[in-house]
């Protein structure tokens, strides 16, 4: 990945677009890295994460997966950084990639995203991501949603609550710079206040209930149905549960 300075931005890139910014070991690492660096930067009054390509992030990597402990303990210093975090999803956003963009405290996504909570379709649950998702989608949107891995176009994410706004592709850039400029205009004091306070409202155990997800996501990616998931999708071919059965 790489790090831009814009303004009083911090840009934070996932730039392997050959593979679709898969969350590797090593990217989620240097992503922690990353934001805890911008956090304590004095000069930086946001930070924004995007992709660089045709996908947002894919996921994890199946070649190279990372603990489930590293994707919970990103998304929980997303959301208490003190600074406004920003997600730029410009373009898909499947199963942990979700996670990224629900973190943030503001996600505008490009009309050609699609977004998918596809751990189940590969034999385990989006226990993390689910953590931040499931006050977001209710449990209406989010039974269906998390059952079936079914994609969601930007707009439809949109509506069910997943992101804030979506817009034309060539205009993301210039979208996520307008929320920066509106963002300039709060206290930075404040702003980290206002963070806290919600997630004092919201979320007074959010640490334990990550802890408890990632727990659980390592148990089921070390089950049989896992197994089989990744196999499938790695050879490129339907898994066991998705064949229907022959007399």
């Amino acid at each position: 990945m790489t790090v831009e300075r814009r303004g009083q931005a911090a840009w934070l890139v996932l730039d392997e677009p050959e593979r679709r910014n898969a969350l590797s070991i090593e990217l989620l690492d240097e992503l922690a890295a990353a934001l805890a660096a911008a956090a304590a930067d004095d000069a930086v009054r946001a930070i924004v994460l995007t992709g660089r390509g045709t996908s947002f992030c894919a996921g994890a990597d199946l070649r190279r997966p990372a603990s489930p402990v590293q994707l919970a303990e990103l998304m929980y210093a997303m959301e208490q950084c003190p600074k406004p975090v920003l997600s730029a999803v410009n373009g898909h956003a499947f199963g942990g990639g979700i996670g990224l963009v629900i973190a943030a405290d503001i996600a505008i996504a490009s009309e050609t995203a699609m977004l998918s909570f596809s751990e189940i379709r590969l034999g385990v649950i989006p226990a993390i991501i689910g953590i931040a998702c499931v006050p977001k989608l209710g449990e209406h949107h989010a039974r269906r949603l998390f059952l079936t891995g079914s994609r969601l176009s930007a707009t439809e994410a949109c509506a069910v609550g997943l992101l804030h706004r979506v817009v034309p592709a060539a205009e993301l850039e210039a979208a996520v710079e307008a929320e920066l400029a509106e963002l300039a205009l709060g206290a930075p004091g404040a702003q980290a206040e206002a963070k806290a306070f919600i997630a004092r409202l919201t979320a007074p155990d959010r640490a334990e209930a990550y802890a408890w997800a990632a727990a659980k996501s390592a148990e089921l990616f070390a089950s049989e149905e896992a197994a089989e998931g990744r196999a499938a999708f790695l050879e490129k071919r339907k898994p066991r549960w998705a064949v229907p059965a022959t007399d």
